[in-house]
């Protein structure tokens, strides 16, 4: 597990031990921003988070997929989410990060601008995602709402879909 990654569940775990809130009605969540949203996903579905590393270009496959990457072994495919959000690309700089995201058998990382922070939100706190796209095609599993912030929560098993 990184460093950051651990960083990220003790401070929950120490939220955790002054809340009143029941574990079972609050979903853990890590945050990060791709261009200018903050976007979330289930802690449980990171495998990892990494500083950028090399990787390889795979010809023949949508713009978004930058390649693939050697991560202790494992062949990894690594997805660009500004380009998969319809995003300008840009240069990586010091607080890019690769999140290496599973569900089930798929893995894959994914270039985000730079991580936020642990996200514990009560499920009353969390809707559903707008009626604006089909249900079934997109990426945004809810919405939660923190204070003065939207942090729009996203489906790891739609990121993780192939569709190439």
């Amino acid at each position: 597990m990184s460093e950051k990654l651990q960083q990220i569940i003790n401070k929950q775990n120490k939220t955790l031990s002054g809340d009143d809130v029941k574990i079972d009605e609050v979903i853990q969540l890590v945050g990060f921003i791709v261009g200018d949203e903050e976007f979330s996903v289930p802690i449980l579905s990171i495998q990892e988070i990494i500083k950028p590393i090399s990787w390889t270009r795979v010809p023949q496959t949508p713009e978004y997929i930058l390649g693939v990457f050697n991560l202790r072994g494992s062949v990894i495919p690594l997805i660009d989410l500004r380009s998969r959000f319809g995003l300008e690309t840009m240069k990586h700089t010091e607080e890019t990060r690769f999140i290496v995201m599973k569900n089930g058998d798929d893995v894959a990382g994914f270039v985000i601008d730079r991580l936020t922070e642990a996200i514990r939100l009560p499920k009353k706190d969390v809707g559903p995602a707008p009626d604006t796209i089909a249900e079934e095609e997109s990426m945004i599993d809810g919405v939660g709402k923190q204070a003065d912030r939207i942090i729009t929560i996203l489906k790891v098993g739609k990121l993780l879909e192939r569709n190439f």
